[in-house]
């Protein structure tokens, strides 16, 4: 329904989410980097705090699994929870956000054109910003038009679609580039943020330091990487997985089969992770502010 997918938008632009109302979803969630935030491992919260994580990617949700680095959360509708609720970034309750919610005029209307109610709920409240991120779809990268027989990969793309299927599918799988999974793949945990990963979620501690593999798509313009944004830049990434040395104990055993990545071969795999990059959905001005 487009009235409630405007609502969500809004709201997702909004920093009445907010504690303070300085943070909106949107501050975080950038859409020229494919609603990340480039260029920040933390991004800032409320009082200029910082979570713990970087903050993903929002694309193709609706074929998620399960979300948040560890898949705390498995259904779109109640994610939103907890940004709006951690101290470290909205800093809001759920209910203190509907009471400003129903306070504004336009809100109580909006909110009534599309539930033919006029009171704002939390359940109202997050299956309007549900309605909004489940439309954002990328799917018309040039890897994209390539697997519809509308393009061809350059000579270097090619080879480096020919490695990634070898060296990089078996977690970055199928048209969404992810499994879905959770693994360890391999990084040393950083000792003062000691974070355990699904773990944290499950208190198994055969789930120690594994993390959701995220899609690769988009991945040029959703730096830095990793959970806790330590790397970068694309090379650092790979030469990460190249150097079996730098795995940690525990590693995902999967990861044996990459080997070495040359040079020639880097600059092969980056040219085909760039073919990811679908600037349609970068630049869709039906997800951007409202005017």
């Amino acid at each position: 329904k487009s009235e409630a997918i405007a609502l969500g938008r809004q709201l997702f632009y909004d920093p009445i989410l907010s504690q303070d109302s300085s943070i909106s979803c949107a501050s975080c969630h950038q859409q020229a980097s494919a609603f990340a935030n480039a260029g920040f491992s933390f991004s800032e919260g409320i009082y200029k705090n910082h979570p713990n994580r970087n903050t993903p990617a929002l694309q193709n949700l609706i074929w998620n699994t399960s979300f948040h680095w560890d898949g705390g959360v498995n259904n779109l509708e109640v994610q939103p929870i907890n940004p709006i609720t951690n101290s470290k970034e909205m800093g809001e309750s759920l209910s203190n956000v509907i009471v400003k919610l129903n306070k504004q005029h336009q809100y109580r209307k909006q909110f009534y054109q599309v539930y033919q109610d006029s009171i704002i709920s939390s359940e109202k409240l997050l299956k309007a910003l549900a309605q909004f991120t489940s439309t954002l779809i990328s799917c018309q990268s040039k890897f994209d038009q390539v697997s519809a027989g509308k393009a061809h990969f350059s000579e270097t793309e090619q080879e480096g679609f020919k490695l990634f299927k070898t060296v990089c599918a078996n977690c970055h799988a199928g048209v969404l580039l992810t499994d879905n999974s959770f693994r360890n793949n391999g990084l040393s945990p950083d000792t003062f943020l000691n974070d355990k990963g699904r773990a944290t979620i499950s208190k198994q501690l055969k789930d120690a330091y594994l993390f959701r593999v995220p899609t690769l798509r988009n991945c040029e313009v959703t730096y830095p990487y990793m959970h806790d944004g330590r790397f970068t830049t694309l090379e650092q990434v790979i030469d990460h997985y190249s150097n079996r040395s730098n795995f940690e104990q525990h590693y995902d055993l999967s990861m044996n089969k990459i080997g070495i990545i040359t040079p020639i071969k880097k600059k092969a795999l980056i040219a085909f992770l760039k073919t990811l990059t679908d600037t349609d959905f970068l630049q869709n001005p039906n997800f951007a502010q409202p005017k």
